[in-house]
């Protein structure tokens, strides 16, 4: 029988804790701590979340640091970007860059920032789930830095924004309007949405990422074109929702339920600063409602999202659709039913896959290679234990866990990995598999101490 990583000796789980630290201290900038040097050497919003949670069990400071730096690049409208640009990066070492976004002026109609370039999309709301892990994992450091009451309006206004601005529907829902807000990047579920998309022509921009990585890893060109002209028309049109056309939108359950969870977590924040915690329950049920109203799909028996233009399911099965696990008040029938759906055919947890892929094993446009076309990501196993944990199926949640600590260790910390072999792809010393493997060996020792 092979031996899982958590079953050797704790020399071994200090080395990998070691490693991962490190990888961690070299991608620190001085104010934040960027994904990977090569490929992404600028600030990551939803990256950043999950370094803190990460950062949180080495230097609880510097876990808040991370997650105010992220929030001084916050516009006025309340909308965190997905990135905030170091300006010491030379603008050819990443495309799209500040002179491509233009956010100062472009996006001043909006409140963007006047002294600090940003991008003019936003990424997954788990910020304030991670700011509330940082807190409790050392509440007297953060009172006496004043980290809660600083943050907690910033991440008010987020939630704000989100449920404001982006309501396209009326269903209390946030819609997405570029494929890389949701994470999942050039997940199949968006081919439909973007064939309405004329792409930019490939003369107009200049893929860096190739530069880094197999081009067999990466979006097509022709959908790197259709990113680059939403992203060009919602810049041209000031970056306002309401006054711009929008021809990609989508409702995804991963995002809204990503946004749940973090309302769950401003509940208790405002719990720890003396305010009352129940609009934000009220507030998160509310989500929870309009989420399984919507969204919930029995016959698929997961979560799917929604084309807002087309006013159509998409029928795609992605992972998306089973992060509503992490829901705390999701309904018992509808969590076994992702339970089940998890573990079988479609994405093979604990049985077929080392960690979950990133879409349907099943779908025609599966590929076990290509960004978020099928590898498993770290930071989502990281979600996906956590729901499993939060819904009663320790066992499942604990295999999980190993099964992480085991890929990013034998990965080099990989930004993705292959999810029937855990074979590493795209960058490695990757920032937020660094974090979740510290984050799951801190949690893995707590339990055992407290057995």
């Amino acid at each position: 029988m092979t031996r899982t990583l958590t079953d050797r000796p704790a020399h071994t789980q200090d080395r990998l804790r070691q490693d991962a630290a490190r990888v961690l201290l070299t991608n620190w900038t001085g104010t934040a701590t960027v994904p990977s040097h090569t490929l992404y050497p600028h600030q990551w919003s939803w990256d950043s979340a999950f370094i803190a949670i990460g950062l949180r069990h080495l230097s609880p400071r510097r876990a808040q640091r991370e997650l105010e730096s992220l929030l001084g690049a916050q516009w006025a409208d309340g909308r965190i970007p997905h990135i905030v640009f170091n300006p010491g990066v030379p603008l050819d070492a990443y495309f799209p860059s500040p002179d491509f976004w233009r956010s100062s002026t472009a996006g001043r109609a909006a409140g963007a920032p006047s002294s600090t370039e940003t991008s003019g999309i936003v990424q997954p709301p788990v910020h304030a789930l991670a700011a509330a892990l940082v807190h409790e994992r050392d509440p007297e450091t953060s009172r006496r830095r004043g980290f809660l009451s600083r943050i907690y309006p910033r991440l008010v206004a987020w939630h704000d924004y989100l449920l404001r601005d982006r309501d396209f529907t009326g269903h209390g829902l946030a819609s997405v309007v570029h494929p890389w807000e949701p994470g999942m990047d050039n997940s199949p579920c968006w081919d439909g949405p973007l064939q309405r998309i004329t792409p930019a022509p490939a003369a107009s921009f200049r893929r860096v990422d190739l530069t880094h990585g197999d081009a067999a890893d990466r979006p097509t060109d022709l959908d790197y074109g259709r990113y680059v002209r939403l992203a060009a028309d919602y810049r041209d049109h000031g970056y306002r929702d309401a006054r711009s056309p929008h021809a990609f939108a989508v409702e995804d359950p991963g995002f809204n339920a990503l946004l749940i969870a973090s309302e769950h977590a401003l509940a208790r924040i405002a719990q720890a600063l003396g305010h009352d915690p129940r609009p934000h329950h009220d507030r998160a049920e509310a989500l929870t409602d309009s989420l399984v109203r919507h969204l919930w799909q029995p016959h698929a028996g997961m979560f799917l999202c929604r084309d807002v233009r087309a006013d159509a399911v998409i029928e795609d099965k992605s992972v998306t659709g089973l992060l509503p696990l992490v829901v705390p008040s999701l309904p018992q029938h509808i969590a076994d039913t992702l339970l089940r759906t998890a573990s079988g055919d479609h994405f093979g947890l604990g049985s077929t896959t080392v960690l979950t892929p990133s879409y349907d094993l099943l779908g025609s446009a599966f590929d076990p290679a290509r960004y978020w076309r099928g590898p498993a990501w770290f930071n989502i196993n990281w979600i996906l234990e956590r729901g499993l944990r939060l819904h009663g199926a320790d066992s499942q949640a604990d295999a999980l866990r190993r099964a992480v600590l085991e890929a990013a260790g034998a990965s080099h910390f990989a930004e993705y990995v292959d999810p029937y072999t855990g074979e590493g792809r795209g960058a490695t010393s990757f920032s937020w598999t660094a974090a979740v493997t510290i984050d799951l060996l801190a949690r893995s020792g707590e339990r055992e101490e407290s057995r």
